[in-house]
């Protein structure tokens, strides 16, 4: 295993950002190689810990000679975000200077080809950390881009070219639900990983052994020993199910058995009123049309004080929001719905 310093320079002099890069070489130039970064929302720490739990598996591997194709891992994929602070709460998802998601505006590039990265060197450290992540994962077989949501299941996001064929992929790391899309606007990193190799020949896009999925485990809190050594063993998993790494004791991924829900099937649900959430529901319960999700309490103690929010279609509760304090318009949770949501949305499905 190799360790990197990347170094990225900051908007002003004196101001350098650094982040740590491990690489294990691979014993076989023909294999399937794998990128593997966490914490692009630099808050989110469930993939984070399942990288900590991953390494000494992968050093294993290495000691043992098992590991075939090159493996890049960036446990802590953000050191902008990750140094964020605002009047003692960390901020991590969206950069204070520019204001823009850190998962946004990623160069989406015609094909998988490196000269065709932007030149940052007069744009903002935010860019220059975004054209380094996605100089350091183009070219692999396998990307994986480990966050997580406020309060959910653990599901994948995955581009329909590649569905069903990721279908290995999902029953490997036990997720419990994907969301398909088709439609980048936004330039996602999932967006920039795999929107290259729509118009290239096949035997440059290779989809038959391309695996580009944000995998959201499950919610904020959800940050403990037990659950990053499962994830962890699901992400071994699909390096060795993809040939990544060899491991004749891990079995073959079964079907996968969860839900698969098209993105215009996702109804965000706008709370109506500003105020406390009380909810009826929890990730993962089936609901179905009508159905009380939540109550708002808007004016505590007055009659007509709280109003209702009802499922407009039957589906389940992929998410809710973690904080119980909500302004009128804001999402209240993602109802995987059965049929495309009336209030369907393209793209990304917040901010």
């Amino acid at each position: 295993m190799q360790k990197t310093i990347e170094r990225i320079a900051g908007d002003s002099e004196g101001t350098i950002y650094e982040f740590p890069v491990f690489r294990f070489d691979g014993t076989d130039e023909t294999a399937p190689s794998a990128y593997l970064q966490a914490a692009l929302h630099a808050g989110e720490l469930p993939g984070v810990v399942a990288i900590d739990a991953l390494m000494p598996m992968l050093a294993k591997a290495e000691a043992e000679g098992r590991i075939r194709g090159a493996i890049t891992v960036a446990p802590w994929a953000n050191p902008i975000g990750r140094a964020q602070y605002h009047f003692g709460e960390h901020q991590g998802r969206f950069h204070l200077g520019t204001r823009t998601n850190f998962n946004r505006a990623f160069p989406l590039l015609a094909a998988p080809d490196l000269k065709l990265l932007p030149d940052t060197s007069l744009g903002g450290a935010d860019q220059r950390l975004k054209s380094r992540l996605l100089e350091l994962s183009l070219g692999r077989d396998i990307v994986l881009d480990l966050h997580c949501d406020d309060e959910g299941l653990a599901y994948l996001y995955i581009h329909t070219s590649l569905w069903p064929a990721m279908a290995d992929c999902a029953a490997a790391m036990g997720a419990d639900a994907v969301v398909l899309w088709s439609e980048d606007s936004t330039g996602t990193f999932e967006g920039a990983s795999i929107m290259p190799y729509q118009n290239v020949p096949a035997n440059v896009s290779r989809f038959d052994r391309r695996a580009v999925t944000t995998v959201e485990y499950r919610g904020m809190l959800d940050v403990d020993g037990a659950l990053a050594a499962s994830d962890a063993k699901g992400l071994y998993r699909l390096l060795a199910t993809r040939g990544v790494l060899q491991d004749p004791s891990v079995p073959k991924a079964g079907n996968f058995t969860g839900a698969v829900v098209p993105l215009e099937n996702i109804d965000m649900m706008p709370s109506p009123k500003a105020g406390a959430i009380l909810y009826d529901v929890e990730p993962g319960d089936r609901v179905k049309k009508g159905d009380r999700l939540a109550t708002i309490v808007h004016a505590p103690g007055e009659v007509g004080g709280r109003t209702e929010v009802f499922a407009p279609q039957s589906g389940f509760i992929l998410t809710r929001r973690s904080r119980r304090i909500i302004r009128a318009g804001e999402d209240l949770l993602k109802l995987a719905g059965d049929r495309k949501s009336g209030d369907a949305r393209s793209g990304t499905l917040e901010d």
